[in-house]
């Protein structure tokens, strides 16, 4: 699909990145279930070796199913191209993996998935790395978290759990001005609802084993480059911008241009790194992305509903959703997601601990799971579980107390939702 930009979001969530298979016709994209790929002759194998020509070598590399998955989001995203992977973490690893360097920092949001928030504190530690967590509603002191050692600023676009949405463009100027990337978490808001590179975005993140593919089947990360960053503007990104020894000398930036970040990933990352993801695993994704629009209108159907419900139930303190009016976030909603908030918030209960354990184990609709995107309703107590090794300090910060429970709201009848939901707060006291 050359011609991909005169296409609308739910045709190219279908065609994007996909042909008939030249071998047999066959119409959905082949699971290419193959470790290696025959060369046609020695030089033909020398020219993919040394970065020459494009093509598929072995599949930790490359792999013509997770070609077309690649393809197919970096399009949805608005992207150069992208690189997919075994998991959103490690799609977190994998985006800061060519821009730091031991001594160096990135500065990261505090309202982040419980999982997320440990990867940045502790692991990344252990390559030398340093994270700076600040609240990116205060873009005074995000800007002052900034110094010469900071290589990117991450945050979610709507955060896991609360639901809260940044101000994407306002933390874009400030990387900007700093002369270093965005990187944002689109995982809860998918690119139907929002598309962060139209706002300043250099790179995109993605679990897609959450609302991209949708069915609670497989997990799979991604990440998405803008190909608008200029990675040689200083010597801030040498893994970019200056020669590369294993590769003869080669420099991604000048020989790449645009599509630079997304060739190391693989040619640097996927090779050394080894976080591939399966075809299969890329298969499913393909199908889920296929009904992205259609099951994402349906989230955010259903989650205003049940969040305007909640809000005004007598057993509830606090609904998060930023698609209520009451939410602080509610302006931010037509900026950044004009077609929904999403379907993930977090609702706080006036029994607090004991009435959240109550509450999740009396719930009969809704599926306890360490999981969110689902088609089917989830509920978990992050506080005890994905949030569990957090600081209480850290557990407020990201909105994750011990009277708060998270929910995501699939795409059942929302009146199912409901009675399930009012039969378990009854039973919680």
């Amino acid at each position: 699909m050359t011609d991909a930009p005169k296409y609308g979001f739910e045709t190219l969530q279908i065609h994007a990145g996909a042909r008939p298979d030249p071998a047999t016709g066959a119409r959905q994209t082949p699971i290419y279930q193959t470790t290696a790929y025959v060369f046609r002759d020695a030089e033909h194998a020398a020219a993919l070796f040394n970065l020459q020509e494009v093509g598929y070598i072995y599949s930790r590399l490359t792999n013509p199913t997770v070609a077309v998955l690649q393809e197919r989001v970096a399009t949805l995203e608005g992207g150069a191209g992208a690189v997919c992977c075994a998991s959103g973490h490690a799609a977190q690893i994998m985006a800061l993996f060519p821009l730091m360097q031991p001594g160096c920092n990135v500065v990261v949001s505090t309202r982040l998935y419980g999982g997320s928030v440990t990867q940045f504190s502790q692991t990344i530690k252990r390559f030398g790395w340093e994270a700076h967590f600040v609240d990116v509603d205060d873009t005074d002191a995000v800007a002052a978290a900034v110094d010469d050692k900071t290589r990117a600023i991450f945050c979610e676009s709507i955060a896991n759990p609360g639901g809260h949405i940044a101000d994407l463009r306002a933390l874009a100027d400030i990387a900007d001005d700093a002369g270093i990337p965005l990187i944002v978490d689109n995982t809860t808001a998918s690119p139907y609802l929002c598309r962060p590179i139209e706002h300043g975005a250099t790179l995109v993140v993605h679990s897609m084993t959450k609302y991209l593919t949708g069915n609670g089947t497989v997990t799979g990360g991604c990440v998405v480059d803008s190909g608008k960053f200029d990675w040689s503007a200083s010597d801030k990104f040498p893994s970019l911008s200056q020669p590369e020894e294993a590769y003869h000398g080669l420099k991604f930036h000048e020989t790449f241009g645009p599509l630079a970040f997304t060739f190391h990933g693989i040619a640097i990352g996927l090779r050394d790194l080894g976080m591939t993801l399966n075809p299969q695993a890329a298969h499913y994704t393909l199908m889920g992305i296929e009904t992205l629009s259609l099951r994402m209108e349906r989230h955010v159907e259903n989650a205003k509903r049940v969040a305007e419900w909640l809000e005004q139930h007598d057993r509830v303190s606090a609904v998060t959703y930023a698609g209520l009016k009451s939410s602080p976030y509610y302006d931010r909603v037509a900026k950044y997601c004009p077609k929904g908030a999403s379907g993930l918030f977090t609702v706080q209960l006036k029994g607090g601990y004991d009435a959240c354990v109550k509450f999740v184990d009396s719930l009969e609709l809704f599926s306890h799971v360490a999981n969110l995107g689902d088609t089917r309703s989830l509920v978990i107590h992050s506080a005890s579980t994905t949030h569990r090794q957090l600081s209480a300090e850290q557990l407020k910060a990201a909105d994750a107390g011990p009277d708060v429970v998270r929910i995501s709201i699939g795409t059942e009848n929302a009146d199912d939702i409901i009675a399930d939901l009012d039969q378990a707060l009854n039973k919680a006291g």
